[in-house]
């Protein structure tokens, strides 16, 4: 079955229905962020195993803060463990490990483990994994206009120079192809503020599974479906 279908050179998924899932099971909404973090190692596995190279996925967004305090704790202690573990995971996979996003905004702690995780897999040649940490995609343009603004006015390049090539080196994902398939769980539509530039040429696959029930299975359907879209204009830089 895989041998007849066109892998994805990079896959973008937004994690959702941790939280509707937990609570259909009777359960708080971190168990579900909890089992969440589990699939998203299965499936940063399975993915490369087919023949992914890239994956990115949105883990905490910039409008995540307004969640409830104690959800936020819940979930800033999460990302500590898993931080731990991801760097476990990418020393026996030889993923290079990418973090999107605002850092500044993540408590040192948080920072001083990003660094370390970053630092220990840049040489790694397995999956290209990118976690979307208090990233937002109109927030990651605003900082690269910023960069552009700061580079004209210190004369290091004229407003002429800058093309879509030149803004793409400042954003965020700099030197990573933009994704060719967008999946997001549990039915929800849109792109809530994630990838705003990098998904112009992108396909999305919406499907009802909440993240946690994601698995294997249901990721090549995604590249399935993926596989009947007509691609013959609007080709991505990566095509």
């Amino acid at each position: 079955m895989l041998e007849n279908l066109n892998i994805p050179n990079h896959v973008a998924i937004i994690l959702d229905g941790n939280g509707r899932w937990a609570k259909s099971k009777g359960m708080p909404r971190n168990y579900g962020h909890v089992q969440g973090a589990k699939t998203v190692e299965t499936i940063c596995e399975e993915a490369y195993r087919i023949g992914v190279r890239y994956l990115t996925v949105y883990a905490f967004s910039t409008e995540n803060w307004n969640r409830p305090e104690d959800e936020v704790n819940a979930l800033m202690k999460l990302l500590r463990n898993y931080l731990k573990t991801c760097l476990k995971t990418a020393e026996k996979n030889k993923m290079c490990v990418r973090i999107l996003g605002d850092k500044t905004g993540l408590d040192d702690d948080i920072r001083m483990r990003i660094a370390e995780l970053e630092e220990a897999t840049r040489n790694n040649d397995g999956l290209h994994f990118q976690i979307a940490l208090n990233y937002g995609g109109r927030d990651e343009i605003v900082r690269a206009v910023r960069k552009a603004v700061d580079l004209a006015v210190q004369g290091k390049i004229e407003k002429e120079e800058i093309t879509e090539e030149i803004f793409d080196g400042m954003l965020d994902t700099h030197g990573i192809p933009d994704p060719d398939l967008l999946i997001r769980t549990c039915n929800e539509q849109r792109i809530s503020n994630f990838l705003l530039w990098q998904l112009a040429y992108t396909e999305f696959y919406f499907t009802p599974v909440p993240w946690p029930d994601f698995s294997k299975d249901e990721l090549i359907k995604a590249i399935e479906a993926y596989n009947k879209r007509d691609r013959k204009y609007g080709l991505v830089k990566n095509d």
